[in-house]
């Protein structure tokens, strides 16, 4: 069983805010580049459509995860996240385990119902319903992945003694369930294997992560099984009181904070090394697993100074 426990990933900028247009093949060569830092995993993000003034480009993240799998051996490839409801759950298991034998059992994915309204009308997918598609699609995906025939009748599937093989090369692909409602929680208890959250505060993320165990422990399911992952903003200078100022126009022009979760500005982390090791720590201390740094602006300098001074001070607790 794959585990996540002091793991360090990195987010790939395959969405860019417009006028400027996300480089497909500057992406896959991040993933090598990232790969050769030691990174353990390199992460994408996921959307159809995103934004309309100003609009946000993006280049889809299982193509894109499929470019970096085939020219690396080591990392692992997740999304952070797959947007579940808005694909057909067969034609999304056939291409989730063909990705995972191309890249021999390095699929790690974040997957979650969705937010954004405007993107499930232009798919034609009830928006309403997300909730019940989700807790379906995962049901339909872990059969085929796992049953030798498949039948089952759903609320768009009818599915009578499907085959599906190859089987992914990983006896089961980690899924973890973003989101922050208790319902969402829940199913990452549940359903999933874990959760991955998103510009959490330690306390914040303590107290969900606490909810998810009960959830598992109500439910009858081993919490010491369940996973997670948090995604943070990081920027590295000379100190916080260097750096605040542009991170936080950064996270105030390009990055989304839902009214009613505990995704926070206040999350990212920020500071010198020394800085940023303490304030990751408490992260750590708190339960969180695996960190996917987001470096600010995707910086080259900020990749490689995670990588050559963060992470080893982490590891080496």
């Amino acid at each position: 069983m794959t585990t996540l426990a002091n793991t360090f990933g990195i987010a790939a900028r395959n969405f860019t805010a417009y006028p400027e247009m996300p480089n497909a093949r500057a992406l896959v060569e991040y993933g090598v580049r990232v790969e050769e830092l030691g990174y353990d995993s390199v992460w994408v993000w996921d959307h159809m459509l995103l934004g309309v003034d100003p609009n946000f480009p993006i280049i889809d993240s299982l193509t894109t995860l499929t470019g970096i799998a085939a020219r690396t051996k080591r990392i692992k490839m997740g999304t952070g996240i797959l947007v579940l409801p808005l694909r057909n759950a067969v034609a999304l298991a056939k291409q989730l385990s063909s990705m995972d034998q191309l890249s021999e059992g390095r699929l790690i994915m974040g997957m979650a119902s969705g937010w954004y309204k405007r993107e499930f009308d232009a798919l034609g997918i009830p928006f309403e319903k997300r909730g019940k598609i989700m807790d379906e699609n995962l049901e339909i995906m872990r059969r085929l992945w796992t049953e030798e025939s498949v039948t089952g009748e759903y609320m768009r599937h009818n599915i009578s003694k499907a085959v599906m093989y190859p089987k992914p090369a990983q006896p089961q692909i980690p899924l973890l369930i973003g989101g922050y409602a208790d319902p969402v929680l829940k199913r990452a208890a549940l359903n999933g294997d874990g959760w991955l959250t998103y510009f959490y505060r330690p306390a914040d993320f303590k107290k969900s992560w606490d909810k998810i165990i009960n959830f598992a422990k109500e439910g009858g399911k081993d919490p010491s099984t369940l996973k997670n992952a948090s995604q943070l903003p990081i920027m590295i200078g000379k100190s916080r009181q260097a750096v605040e100022a542009d991170m936080m126009d950064w996270l105030n022009k390009e990055w989304d904070f839902p009214a009613h979760s505990d995704c926070s500005r206040e999350s990212a982390i920020m500071g010198s090394v020394d800085e940023c090791v303490a304030q990751l720590r408490e992260h750590i201390a708190l339960g969180v697993q695996k960190i996917i740094f987001v470096p600010y602006k995707y910086q080259a300098d900020q990749v490689e100074t995670i990588a050559r001074e963060i992470i080893p001070r982490l590891r080496a607790k």
